[in-house]
């Protein structure tokens, strides 16, 4: 594929239009990850949170191949996917005006871990508008990721004003995990034929996190007063 070609910018069209696809996710994760941390720190998370997310997807876009060898995968990202959405929605505010160190790379740890298994479902489609040229999947993600950060700190201003969006944000991640875990090929049988199950099967993995969740946070809140 020539440089600047038709093709190449159509090949770079659709990179950016898969990439942006899952950008509210992305958004999500990161003005989650990043809500409880002092405003100064908020940006320091959101950089590096978003450098060390696009290096994890560069990388597993060219071990594609070797990846989609491996037996389970969608079901272990869901998985640990379900665990961050929980994790996230039950984590406390703190009040302490200097946060520790810790606590930022927790955050920008927790950001690309949820960024890498939220990406392993258009890693593939990723890879395939490509053409193998490595350049487009760079030039993809360049354009792409001023837009996440921008959402990334759109939604923390509406986390503040708005409380219960952090229940939808969770429920959004929630979702996508339940998603992945049902085009595992271990258990895509189960939903093949049943359509009807598949969507039950969303509903209540949704239903069950959140209400644990809110449990386990609601009593957090009764232990601090």
């Amino acid at each position: 594929m020539e440089l600047f070609s038709p093709e190449f910018f159509t090949a770079l069209i659709s990179i950016v239009i898969i990439d942006l696809m899952l950008a509210g996710d992305n958004a999500i994760v990161i003005g989650l990850a990043a809500r409880n941390l002092p405003k100064g720190k908020q940006k320091q998370v959101i950089f590096w949170g978003m450098t060390g997310a696009i290096m994890m997807r560069i990388l597993c876009t060219l071990i594609v191949v070797w990846l989609l060898k491996i037996p389970g995968l969608l079901l272990i990202g869901g998985m640990i996917l379900i665990w961050i959405a929980f994790k996230l929605l039950v984590e406390e505010k703190r009040d302490k005006d200097v946060e520790a160190a810790g606590s930022v790379w927790a955050a920008i740890r927790t950001i690309v871990i949820a960024d890498t298994v939220m990406g392993l479902d258009n890693v593939l489609a990723v890879a395939g508008a490509a053409h193998e040229s490595f350049l487009l999947v760079i030039i993809g993600l360049l354009i792409s990721v001023p837009i996440i950060v921008w959402g990334s700190t759109l939604f923390i201003k509406l986390l503040e004003k708005y409380p219960f969006i952090l229940y939808i944000g969770s429920g959004v991640l929630v979702f996508t995990a339940a998603k992945m875990i049902a085009d595992e090929k271990l258990i895509q049988p189960l939903f093949q034929d049943a359509g009807w199950l598949k969507y039950g099967f969303y509903i209540v993995l949704i239903s069950v996190v959140l209400y644990v969740g809110h449990v386990v946070k609601t009593r957090k809140q009764v232990a601090n007063i």
